[in-house]
């Protein structure tokens, strides 16, 4: 991959809230990655008929080849575009797995969310992890593709432009933010978005604003998901009232919304 954002993309990704990156690793990686897997799932590669469950969660990942899925000089190059450099810290895992299988079983998990980005009283409970406007923890969310995933695969649903109403929403709360559950039970209040569905090829990548409203879908395809959504984490929290200092394209989205 050669690939640096443009003036174009990256007014889109203040905008919208996302960009998207094809070709963001290769084939090869996506294989590799998927072999691991399934030798961790409880079900047959070859036997759909052990496919029970309509999502399956593994655990983190810190292997090779998901490592270096999100890691490369292309790649960093974008993360200093839309956070700045000496901003953010590499990935070193790829967090949970939540593989999606053709079920006639309707998921539980399919409610729009914002992913939290650091801990409450209770680190252990994540439904109690936090938000808040300077994003504390989380530089960007990244939707990585390990399969193909068409219309029918159980996409991501990306609700556009939506992070722009997370921050507004944010903003009274401080740097206490709100607990994950408290922000999703919010989400009714706010405007209907365009919703994106995130579709790709194996080595797709979409870097979500940390603030973007997602949410999950059943799968009605033929063939498992294989997709992670890894932060990618914060150094320190993001400038939002200090235009001397420059604002980077993460925090100009924010610094709009709350004009």
């Amino acid at each position: 991959m050669s690939f640096k954002l443009d003036s174009n993309l990256i007014e889109d990704f203040i905008i919208n809230g996302f960009v998207r990156i094809d070709d963001a690793f290769s084939v090869q990686i996506a294989v590799e990655v998927q072999r691991i897997l399934w030798k961790d799932l409880p079900c047959n590669k070859s036997d759909p008929e052990t496919w029970k469950e309509p999502v399956i969660r593994l655990g983190m990942y810190s292997q090779k080849p998901f490592v270096d899925s999100v890691n490369n000089p292309e790649l960093h190059s974008i993360f200093d575009q839309l956070i700045g450099k000496e901003m953010w810290v590499p990935c070193r895992n790829v967090g949970t797995f939540p593989i999606r299988f053709p079920s006639p079983k309707e998921p539980n998990d399919t409610g729009k969310h914002v992913d939290a980005g650091f801990p409450g009283e209770d680190p252990t409970n994540y439904l109690a992890w936090r938000i808040n406007v300077q994003s504390k923890g989380r530089a960007l969310l990244m939707l990585v593709l390990y399969s193909d995933v068409t219309e029918w695969d159980a996409p991501t649903i990306i609700y556009k432009g939506s992070h722009i109403d997370v921050a507004r929403i944010l903003y009274p709360a401080g740097k206490a933010g709100k607990s994950f559950l408290e922000l999703a039970d919010t989400l009714t209040t706010i405007p209907e978005r365009e919703k994106v569905m995130a579709t790709g090829r194996a080595g797709t990548i979409y870097l979500c604003h940390p603030f973007m409203v997602h949410a999950a879908q059943a799968h009605r395809g033929k063939t498992p998901k294989f997709m992670a959504q890894p932060p990618l984490l914060l150094k320190e929290e993001l400038n939002i009232s200090n235009p001397e200092a420059g604002f980077t394209p993460v925090e100009k989205a924010i610094h709009l919304a709350l004009e």
